[in-house]
């Protein structure tokens, strides 16, 4: 294509969001050339120069503009601002795009489930991807506990096949991002960051949860630059570097067992003594402490980031005290601030639900922000407050978030509102069948 501008990326392997980023561009029909940055230091070292210090993958560049990661690269897609870069931008007036019996927001386990459910059903939905396409499960490389699979599964291969899948069954996918859902009539009415609107008589809300941040000192300015929310596409590029990971789940811990492959040590620094993972992935770490690539910090928070963004991170500074969530102790003569020198930070401190584009609806969440639904037994247990709105995985699960329980919350959440959309039409129809009562004489 002659017209269309340099579209360059560069990669590595095992890396879900360069993944996310050739997927964004291969849904615009547009081409790219990838460059593999993996065991090849020249090449690193030219993206690194060319990302203006950098040290993370993908980096995107459009006519040798940097444009940034997956996440500066999707923020511009939602504002439509990527197709004007890309000279596919169109004029688009608020009119409606498109009618769906039903929309389901997501596309994680939970949402790709409901989407083979409800393709099976003939509901033909409409599957908006979201600024995080596969959800949570594409950034993990071995998914050993879903049920089918003795040998285990890569996350990004699962979540591949499960769109294959609902593709088959007649669902469609779509790239982008829900700014809104208007309730107050019905079709309800879908609009799009990028513009676009649609209507549809139910929705299903699987958007499931993004990686939170500490909000501390050096944060921003080193976010990609030696600070980052996913090992696995990160990790590789501080090889030999000591490493810290923040968090005590199973997030945390499968995250340490897996930089264990390119760090000198891995620590773990945990604000409480128990940890929250499941034995599996403690006893995991354990072997790597009684092997010495891992140690363990306990009740101890990490409360600044130092470092440049040309040099990376240099060192942190961290408090200790034994009685647990030292950053409430402050005052405690007894909590002990140091300084610690690692190359590398990764945050694995849990998810906030992905519910904004549902304010002014009358849906209902908890204090943290995840989908109230009405649970109990029988039919409509992924139904929330808002007849014809339902929801499943973990935008409502905040306890179990777990795959399997994701898939099934969203075949329940396909099954609901198939019966839904069934007693909508039957209304519609029992509407259309009423004769004009006859006029008196």
């Amino acid at each position: 294509m002659s017209d269309q501008p340099r579209v360059e990326i560069y990669t590595k392997t095992d890396c879900p969001y360069c993944e996310k980023a050739k997927d964004l561009f291969d849904s615009k029909g547009i081409e790219y050339e990838t460059y593999n940055v993996t065991d090849d230091d020249d090449l690193f070292d030219e993206m690194v120069d060319r990302a203006d210090g950098r040290k993370t993958a993908p980096e995107v560049f459009i006519d040798d503009e940097l444009i940034g990661g997956w996440d500066d690269t999707s923020a511009l897609n939602e504002t439509g601002e990527l197709d004007e870069k890309l000279g596919i931008a169109t004029d688009d007036d608020d009119e409606v795009v498109e009618h769906r019996k039903l929309i389901i927001a997501g596309t994680g386990i939970a949402g790709l489930t409901a989407a083979i459910y409800a393709g099976r059903s003939n509901n033909e939905p409409l599957v908006i991807e979201g600024d995080e396409p596969g959800g949570q499960l594409t950034l993990t490389t071995d998914v050993a506990n879903y049920p089918g699979f003795p040998d285990g599964i890569g996350g990004p291969e699962l979540v591949n096949n499960m769109k294959e899948q609902a593709e088959q069954f007649g669902a469609d996918l779509k790239n982008g991002i829900i700014e809104s859902v208007d309730d107050s009539s019905r079709p309800f009415r879908v609009e799009m960051k990028d513009g676009d609107v649609y209507t549809a008589d139910a929705v299903i809300a699987a958007s499931g949860a993004s990686a939170r941040t500490l909000e501390i000192p050096g944060e921003d300015e080193l976010m990609g630059y030696g600070l980052s929310t996913c090992a696995t596409c990160d990790g590789a590029f501080f090889r030999g570097e000591d490493m810290l990971v923040v968090g005590g789940g199973d997030a945390a811990m499968e995250e340490a067992t897996f930089l264990t492959k390119f760090a000198d040590t891995v620590y773990i620094a945990h604000r409480r003594e128990e940890f929250r993972a499941e034995d599996y992935w403690v006893d995991r770490v354990e072997e790597k402490v009684d092997d010495g690539e891992i140690e363990i910090m306990k009740n101890t928070e990490l409360i600044e980031i130092h470092g440049s963004q040309e040099e990376g991170v240099d060192h942190v500074t961290l408090v200790e005290n034994d009685k647990g969530h030292p950053t409430d102790r402050l005052e405690d003569p007894e909590t002990e601030e140091f300084g610690f020198d690692v190359g590398a930070v990764f945050f694995a401190i849990g998810h906030t639900p992905n519910t904004d584009y549902l304010e002014g609806t009358g849906v209902e969440t908890d204090a943290d922000g995840y989908l109230k639904t009405k649970g109990g037994e029988g039919g409509g247990q992924t139904e929330t407050h808002v007849p014809g709105i339902f929801g499943a995985g973990d935008v409502v699960d905040y306890h179990y978030q777990q795959a399997v329980t994701a898939a099934g919350m969203g075949s329940k959440a396909a099954l609901d509102a198939d019966e839904y959309l069934e007693d909508l039409e039957r209304a519609d129809s029992s509407v259309e069948e009423v004769e004009p009562a006859a006029a008196d004489d």
